[in-house]
């Protein structure tokens, strides 16, 4: 039934270029590079694992994004594990950077079987969402956190080599943005940004199917496709109280990944992602738009 699934994962991937993925892009509120739904490149397991990682994308608004991480992975035997991940972003476009800490992400995974997994975290926020140039609120565009506390969720299920995950991430609270579109001056680029005064965002759900190719003894290509649907529209509040939906919020973006690894020795290791987006959505004023992204990461196993 799946023999022909990694000729179409590739063949998908082969479509993603540039004048496929203009507008919105690529959608990750976080979960989406969490260690239990990134694609396994099959390597031996080890009770403590730390990695190391940066990220360059490009956004909307001529905003450039570059971003970092330290993440810890403990495992338990070979059923329960947990994994604790420290983020930071920076943003920078239009005469403006901004750059802070944004995210903790605290995960405990469960595996009662070799081929399923179970995921259960939480994303902490080191930052409210509300940072100001010049004394006024910036856009959800140079936030280093969409400042939301959020459960994250999530299932995988491997079928020989080929790997499906789906994961929900949920805001429980939401930040203190004040952005007003209105109250930058004429001619300024911020002005055609959306507002997000109040921003109340929905939450999202993935779908993402993998499947790794051994290219020799050190390398590992990983294509991999991944839906992720925003499941309401997101709202603001104007000046005048009133509670406005923001149209096209809602919606699907359809993104596809290569993962490579290459294992340095038997305990460290490099890899390599780029994502580009084929579908996306509308509207996407939570600031995460990305026409591609580039990740490096190193690992290390003890």
């Amino acid at each position: 039934m799946f023999r022909n699934y990694p000729l179409f994962l590739i063949a998908a991937l082969l479509l993603l270029s540039p004048d496929q993925s203009r507008g919105q892009g690529c959608s990750d509120a976080g979960f989406c590079t969490l260690n239990s739904f990134k694609p396994d490149a099959g390597t031996p397991a080890a009770a403590n694992q730390i990695k190391i990682g940066g990220s360059f994308g490009g956004a909307d608004n001529a905003i450039s994004v570059v971003g970092g991480y330290l993440e810890y992975n403990r495992q338990f035997g070979d059923k329960f594990g947990l994994d604790a991940k420290l983020t930071a972003l920076g943003q920078s476009g239009n005469d403006i950077s901004a750059f802070g800490l944004s995210d903790l992400y605290v995960n405990a995974n469960l595996s009662p079987r070799s081929d399923l997994h179970f995921t259960l975290g939480a994303k902490i926020p080191l930052a409210d969402g509300n940072a100001a140039n010049d004394n006024l609120p910036l856009p959800m565009d140079y936030q280093a956190s969409l400042g939301t506390f959020d459960l994250i969720v999530g299932a995988g299920y491997d079928i020989g080599k080929l790997q499906l995950v789906v994961a929900l991430q949920q805001p429980l609270t939401q930040n203190k943005n004040a952005f007003f579109a209105e109250d930058y001056p004429a001619g300024s680029p911020l002005r055609d940004i959306q507002t997000t005064n109040m921003f109340q965002r929905s939450g999202d759900v993935l779908l993402r199917v993998s499947y790794p190719f051994q290219l020799g003894q050190k390398l590992t290509l990983t294509p991999s496709l991944l839906p992720i649907y925003h499941l309401a529209n997101d709202k603001f509040t104007d000046k005048q109280g009133n509670e406005i939906e923001i149209d096209g919020s809602q919606g699907l973006t359809f993104n596809g990944n290569l993962y490579f690894d290459y294992a340095i020795s038997a305990s460290s290791a490099l890899q390599l992602n780029a994502g580009l987006p084929f579908v996306v959505r509308d509207a996407r004023p939570d600031g995460l738009t990305r026409s591609f992204v580039a990740n490096l990461e190193y690992r290390f196993k003890f």
